[in-house]
């Protein structure tokens, strides 16, 4: 973690990620796009998502999810920084000479090997099929739906562990606390996503929220009656609703909003343990 001298009252407590580890290389060009900022809006022009807008000019880079080169060996070229995202990635650059982008685990380096296959070995990086991982070890980028890739446990830092092998089935236990059934054929990479430290990062100034694409947020509680269930009153006042609601006076804050009968409520071993108030 990187701090910065107090020059202002907003550096004296801003911190950022170290980047000291990463290479210092251009990013690949034919993995680069750009994507359209749509600043909340739908088709209509209508805000449907509040609080998003400006922020940095930045291009998207295209990450392999699937790592299908199944029994290819890859090297680790490069360490790169990617603006969408917490974690850090790694460039591969495979035996046939194909380079891709995949999500880096923390403690690689640059040139190291890794391989994706039913019985890869179990070193940080490779990519195996969940019953080929012993209980114990700590996964990340897993499959939900064979081949398509994986869409769960990619933030910075995060990871899961798999707890037992039953049925056709790996339990997980999901960085939340959730145990959870996986289909023990799909794949998942092993180790824990890299950038620990992004949890710890202070932003410090409003300045680099908006550079973010956040916009500011105002508390209902300072607004009119008109403009939110929790307006008016003379200074500081209870919210005036016995439950708490949104700006449309739908009520939030503890309403359960998973389906009760969705598909997959079957493959839910243990439900998260919800933290204690104080």
């Amino acid at each position: 973690m990187k701090r910065n001298n107090p020059t202002t009252p907003s550096r004296r407590h801003m911190t950022s990620p170290d980047f000291s580890s990463l290479s210092d290389i251009k990013p690949l060009k034919n993995k680069l796009i750009s994507l359209q900022s749509h600043g909340g809006r739908n088709n209509r022009g209508r805000i449907t998502v509040r609080h998003q807008g400006g922020g940095v000019k930045k291009l998207y880079r295209i990450i392999d999810f699937k790592q299908n080169k199944i029994g290819v060996p890859g090297k680790v070229e490069a360490l790169e920084y990617d603006p969408y995202r917490t974690a850090f990635i790694m460039r591969v650059v495979y035996k046939d000479g194909d380079r891709r982008y995949h999500l880096a685990p923390d403690g690689i380096k640059v040139g190291a090997q890794i391989i994706a296959g039913e019985n890869a070995s179990l070193v940080p990086g490779n990519r195996a099929a969940l019953k080929s991982i012993p209980v114990g070890y700590s996964v990340f980028n897993v499959e939900l739906n064979p081949g398509k890739g994986g869409q769960i446990i990619r933030s910075a830092g995060s990871s899961a562990m798999v707890l037992a092998q039953e049925d056709g089935y790996t339990h997980i236990k999901m960085p939340s606390g959730e145990v959870r059934k996986i289909l023990w054929g799909n794949m998942a990479s092993l180790g824990q996503v890299s950038n620990l430290d992004n949890k710890l990062v202070v932003l410090g100034k409003a300045g680099r929220v908006r550079h973010m694409g956040v916009r500011p947020t105002v508390r209902g509680s300072v607004m009119n009656p008109v403009d939110h269930p929790y307006g008016g009153g003379e200074g500081r006042q209870p919210r005036g609703t016995k439950r708490p609601k949104t700006i449309w006076g739908k009520v939030t804050g503890g309403r359960k909003t998973r389906k009760k009968q969705k598909w997959s409520n079957s493959l839910i071993v243990s439900r998260r343990v919800k933290k204690k108030r104080k």
